[in-house]
């Protein structure tokens, strides 16, 4: 469905500017309307599409080492390698998107990576796997770097925490069902048909996706001339909130990252000796990161994201501090609060980016989430010297000392002044 864009205000003559900002309040996607509700499912399945692909092979972490006769920091590659590209491609697809429109970059990524997740089941080494893998987190930068600013973009601006919150939510479900159906599948089946099953599960996401979601309608093209590139990065780190939060993206997604790629190899040793299936069936304490990134993301509408971010954080805290007792319970509890805190911080930092952004807000977005996957890439494995050295205390002090960043990021960022939004 195309809708007209109402033109600038200096182009209209007087007598009829009036019924131009009538049009223009209307340009605007609100809650409740069917366009809300596709906008939301689309970039829902969108978002379940991007995590199931990335992080469908953190459980068979364990037998990649094992199959392939390489440490735990070495297996976790399969991971960071395509975090670490999918960072790198935010600089380039961010910006692209500000040029050629943000539909069509998020379609050409859903499906180039559903297609490359499928090759990658039928390469016979482990360099050629690692060469898909950084092929898939490139081509998922393409969705990740554009969905939180076309939400900003055409969400009302009292909604759009309600509907990032969403959108993150398909990002907790994908990261949980990818992590679960591989986790299972492969106590049955050999890892290569896993993938096969996750790739056609995404085509189906993409198709969706290109179906349902409406096209931008707030969207305004943007040079791509390097001078303007390098002013809008230079604006965004005068700020004096985006470059914290950016940071926060880092040391938060660094922590989450850290958790779930070892807590497999904690498992299947002892005391636990764990079977894989029932540790990928663990992955369903993503259903509390699924309530979390909603929910959190409508408080922080309403009572402002300086007092939600920190408060989040020190439930991840709490969290971790849960997950370094032995008695399993105690330990899947653990997991439960890390993951609602985790998924609610991200849901009150990534909003809170396009409120600050007056300008450029694909570039803005974009550094955010290279901060966010730099962190999954070097903290995801810089967590295995931990765990070589330490073990399960010794990832619990990595990732503790990560939390305390975040804390006393948090705290500093609630005592900026305001940006145009009391509750910001």
């Amino acid at each position: 469905m195309k809708t007209a864009v109402a033109p600038l205000a200096h182009e209209i003559p007087p007598a009829v500017q009036v019924d131009v900002v009538a049009q223009v309040k209307d340009i605007y996607i609100e809650k409740g309307t069917p366009l809300f509700m596709r906008t939301v499912l689309a970039l829902f399945s969108g978002g379940f599409a991007t995590f199931a692909l990335l992080y469908c092979v953190q459980p068979m972490m364990p037998l990649l080492s094992h199959e392939y006769a390489i440490n735990a920091a070495q297996s976790s590659l399969i991971l960071s390698v395509a975090t670490g590209m999918l960072a790198i491609g935010l600089l380039i697809t961010g910006p692209l998107s500000d040029r050629v429109g943000r539909k069509p970059v998020m379609v050409a990524a859903l499906f180039a990576a559903a297609l490359c997740t499928i090759a990658s089941s039928m390469m016979p080494s482990w360099h050629g796997v690692l060469l898909m893998r950084a092929l898939i987190g490139l081509s998922l930068s393409g969705l990740a770097a554009v969905a939180m600013t076309y939400l900003s973009e055409e969400i009302h601006l009292q909604h759009i925490g309600l509907a990032m919150g969403l959108y993150i939510a398909g990002n907790a479900i994908g990261g949980m069902s990818g992590r679960l159906i591989t986790g299972v599948l492969i106590d049955f089946i050999s890892w290569h048909a896993a993938m096969l099953v996750i790739g056609g599960l995404a085509l189906i996401a993409a198709a969706v996706f290109w179906k349902i979601l409406p096209e931008s309608r707030n969207f305004r093209p943007r040079s791509l001339h390097p001078r303007s590139l390098l002013d809008g990065f230079t604006m965004h780190f005068r700020d004096a909130g985006l470059p914290l939060l950016f940071l926060e993206a880092f040391v938060l997604m660094g922590a989450f990252v850290t958790l779930f790629n070892y807590i497999g190899y904690r498992l299947l040793a002892e005391p636990y000796h764990m079977d894989q299936a029932f540790v990928g069936l663990l992955s369903v304490v993503y259903l509390s990161g699924i309530y979390s990134s909603a929910k959190v993301g409508a408080l922080a509408d309403r009572l402002g994201r300086r007092k939600m971010l920190w408060a989040t954080i020190v439930l991840m805290i709490a969290g971790l501090a849960l997950t370094l007792f032995t008695p399993l319970p105690v330990v899947i509890i653990g997991m439960l609060i890390f993951t609602f805190g985790f998924f609610g911080a991200h849901s009150v930092a990534s909003s809170w980016i396009g409120r600050r952004a007056l300008k450029a807000k694909g570039q803005a977005s974009s550094l955010y989430l290279f901060s966010y996957y730099a962190g999954s890439s070097i903290a995801g494995t810089a967590g295995g010297v931990f765990w070589h050295l330490g073990g399960w205390d010794g990832i619990g002090l990595f990732i503790g000392g990560l939390l305390v960043v975040a804390l006393l990021i948090a705290l500093k960022l609630a005592k900026l002044p305001p940006l145009g939004d009391v509750k910001a």
